[in-house]
Formats: C-alpha cells, sequence, structure tokens
C-alpha cells in the first residue's frame, strides 16, 4: 500500500477503498504537518481523531463526509486530535467514542454525550474497527483495528518520521513498552499514524520502537551509575540528550 501523497492540509486523500485521510492545518514541530483525521467506510463514516477545532478543518471533514459521518472516535483527547468531535456531534448528530479524559494541561476540557470505550468494536458503512487499549503516550490512548484490510490507526502512540513523547505523570514508558509488545501480538498490516505518512512494516517498527526506548533507558542508567552518588534523573536525563 503506497502513500505518495504530500501531507497538505484539507485536501481529502483516499489511501484505499475505504479509508480516506484529512490533515489538520495545525502543523508544527509537535505535530509535524499536521495532525491526520481518518473518514472510514462507505455509504456510512467513521472520523478517526477529528483533531483540533479550527473552522477550515471541520468545513473539510465535513464535505467529505457529504451527510456520511455515523461515529467519531477519539484515539485520546489531546488537544491536537479530539477538540472538534464536539464540534463535529453537534453538526451531525453521530456520537463520540473515547475514553474517559485524564485532567492534564494538554487535554481537551470537554464533554460529550456518546459512549466511554475501553476494548470494544464499532461495526459501520461495511467496516468493523477494534479498539485496542494502548497506554503509554497518555493513559486514555486506544488504537483502532480494521477488519478489512488489517490497517491500525495509531493516533500519538505510533507517528511516522519521530518517537512519541512521553509525558508523567500521565505518560508512562513502562506502560508505553507494554502496549508496542501487545501489538506484536495482533494481525496488522500497515499503520496509519495520527501524524505522517503510512508505516508498510508494522513488526519492523514495533521493535525498531522497543529497542530504541529501552537503549535510551539502558543509557540513563549508566549515566546514573557513572555520575556516583549525587546524580539525579534530571542530570542524568541531560547528559543521555
Amino acid at each position: 500500500m503506497t502513500d505518495s501523497y504530500d501531507l497538505v492540509p484539507g485536501v481529502p486523500q483516499p489511501l484505499n477503498e475505504v479509508v480516506t485521510r484529512i490533515v489538520a492545518p495545525n502543523g508544527g514541530l509537535m505535530t509535524g504537518a499536521g495532525t491526520n483525521t481518518y473518514l472510514v467506510g462507505g455509504d456510512e463514516l467513521i472520523v478517526i481523531d477529528p483533531g483540533p477545532d479550527e473552522e477550515a478543518h471541520v468545513a473539510a471533514i465535513m464535505d467529505a463526509g457529504r451527510g456520511r459521518i455515523r461515529w467519531i472516535l477519539c484515539t485520546h483527547t489531546h488537544t491536537d486530535h479530539s477538540p472538534a468531535a464536539a464540534t463535529l456531534e453537534r453538526l451531525t448528530g453521530a456520537p463520540i467514542a473515547a475514553m474517559t479524559a485524564p485532567v492534564t494541561d494538554h487535554d481537551a476540557k470537554w464533554t460529550w454525550t456518546g459512549c466511554w470505550l475501553t476494548e470494544t468494536s464499532i461495526s459501520c458503512g461495511g467496516v468493523s474497527i477494534q479498539a485496542v487499549h494502548t497506554p503509554g503516550h497518555a493513559s486514555n490512548h486506544l488504537c483502532f483495528l480494521l477488519d478489512r484490510n488489517r490497517m491500525l490507526f495509531t493516533g500519538d502512540h505510533i507517528m511516522q518520521g519521530s518517537t512519541v513523547v512521553i509525558w508523567p505523570p500521565d505518560g508512562d514508558m513502562r506502560a508505553y513498552i507494554e502496549s508496542l509488545r501487545h501489538l506484536l501480538e495482533l494481525d496488522i498490516k500497515v499503520l496509519a499514524p495520527g501524524h505522517g505518512h503510512l508505516i508498510e512494516e508494522p513488526y519492523v517498527e514495533f521493535d525498531r520502537l522497543i529497542r530504541h526506548r529501552l537503549r535510551r533507558e539502558d543509557k540513563v542508567r549508566q549515566a546514573v551509575f557513572h555520575a556516583g552518588s549525587g546524580a539525579t534523573l534530571q542530570i542524568a536525563t541531560a547528559i543521555c540528550v
């Protein structure tokens, strides 16, 4: 599955017969080209990660949806992935499904009338999507696995071209690595990340990320050891950067 598109905000990009990507106009240091919003299905659609509540982005989703939006799913509730959900819910009447938002400075402060997801599935428009709990980047992070072609929508669990921030206390490195190991057990063909292009060798990517994080952990451990009794994690981390 070749992803040859430029990541241009606001332009619907069909990735296969049931998945279209729209990049949000919120590109930057932490978001790359912008947050990827996905429309999944056929006669009826599921929106995954509606992104920031920016008028142009919502208009692009609504135009591509053409009255077919039936569900709105959020991989997590960080402000670059979820705020437009409330607006789409109001405009379409589609319910929102996500996990309960933790109280942090980087989670959206809004409520919805939909359901709280754990590991369940939603069927719509001739496709079925399985929610997979993948804590680490955020405690309420979900990935969504599409039954049709085993595409995994990874949100911020995995992004193309970079590694994700694990920001305590809600972010948890041990949980992140265990979530990556859990994905190794699933049947997955391609990754559709929350930022960047498709990743076509998922198990190679899982293994690369696990090894990268464990190497960094060992680097911090060695820095603490060699710095002596006066070392702190802050000093060790600075040494390892």
